[in-house]
């Protein structure tokens, strides 16, 4: 899990309403004399050792930094209550078309995605071991990913479901991870481009009479990757009409601009019916500058129409010190991102936090 993260190295919006608990709460236009409600969340890891005392004292400086919400990616009821009991939101972060289980695997190795040369995420997953997506089209695959959000939807003092891995394995890498494989992806090399399992075929020849094997050239159709877009975009919608049930929200963890998205991931997430999304704009990754969080930040808000809150996604590591993250934050206010969220390799450390309380 440490190296999960590793690997996938404008404004005057008035933005939509977030519900959580049934309570609404209204990310207000920027205007001077009203300015942006700018939020604070962390992506963490609940550590099962850490003692109670550890963590009422970190939950409660997390809160008074300005630290709204946490989204956990595993469920610990304590880390949940404590967090809570702190007055902080917790969501549970939640690998949705990647299922690497050993029982489904070995159950449904058909469920899986399958490249254009012909290779299954169950036996062949592509880059690291543990690539193992599922393929969208299948028919079992919405309903079984649906039972997993309920799953955790149904939980009490779960506040909400953060979707990660709501897409197709990356067709083209972030640049700056190419050396890392030994890869020049200029191209749509066939290994990485999914997915071409025969349930992807027979929907996609069903929904608009093509047959993809008789296209000469299959990675430039623009019906196909439309196609592809959408068989995601439903299983997310499914997600979240499920959560209406349950009355909570559903946010997504995606790719730094709805551009970059579709391109490398086949992601469309401004179709989405999130109640929020929190584009990782992991500025290093693409061997970018700081000022381009502003960049991407404003790209996606553009393409929201206020549809829903953006939170930008920033990655520590690739801050060389306070003030650049400063900066970056500063960067996705004035952009016209309703907050941001933090991911580090490590826990947040002391200065990190006092950041925030400064800038809250």
């Amino acid at each position: 899990m440490n190296s999960r993260r590793n690997f996938i190295k404008a404004a005057g919006l008035s933005l939509a309403a977030l519900q959580v608990g049934g309570k609404t709460l209204q990310a207000a236009p920027q205007t001077p004399s009203q300015p942006l409600l700018f939020d604070f969340w962390l992506w963490a890891r609940p550590n099962a050792k850490d003692t109670e005392s550890q963590l009422k004292k970190r939950y409660k400086t997390y809160r008074e930094a300005g630290v709204r919400g946490i989204f956990f990616e595993d469920y610990n009821p304590r880390h949940f209550q404590l967090a809570k009991e702190h007055g902080l939101e917790t969501h549970r972060w939640m690998w949705t078309m990647n299922r690497g289980e050993k029982e489904l695997l070995a159950a449904h190795p058909e469920y899986y995605a399958v490249s254009r040369s012909g290779k299954s995420c169950a036996t062949h997953p592509p880059y690291v071991g543990y690539y193992r997506f599922l393929c969208p089209s299948h028919p079992d695959v919405p309903k079984y990913l649906e039972e997993k959000a309920r799953e955790q939807l149904a939980k009490e003092d779960v506040d909400g479901l953060h979707l990660d891995y709501i897409r197709y394995p990356d067709v083209v890498l972030p640049v700056n991870l190419w050396q890392n494989y030994n890869l020049d992806q200029s191209t749509e090399l066939a290994d990485y481009d999914f997915c071409y399992s025969e349930f992807s075929k027979a929907a996609f020849l069903k929904e608009t009479g093509i047959d993809i094997d008789q296209v000469e050239r299959p990675e430039q159709s623009l019906s196909w990757r439309s196609f592809r877009y959408g068989q995601i975009t439903k299983i997310v919608n499914r997600i979240c009409t499920a959560a209406e049930e349950y009355k909570k929200p559903v946010t997504a963890a995606v790719f730094p601009t709805p551009d970059l998205a579709r391109r490398i991931v086949r992601q469309d997430w401004p179709s989405w019916n999130l109640s929020g999304v929190f584009p990782m704009i992991y500025h290093g990754f693409y061997k970018e500058p700081i000022h381009w969080i502003g960049t991407a930040v404003a790209e996606g808000v553009q393409s929201l129409q206020g549809k829903y809150p953006l939170y930008a996604g920033l990655y520590l590591p690739d801050f060389k010190n306070l003030e650049e993250l400063k900066t970056g934050i500063t960067l996705a206010k004035e952009h016209g991102a309703a907050g941001i969220s933090l991911f580090g390799e490590a826990d947040f450390d002391p200065a990190t936090i006092q950041l925030l309380r400064a800038m809250k």
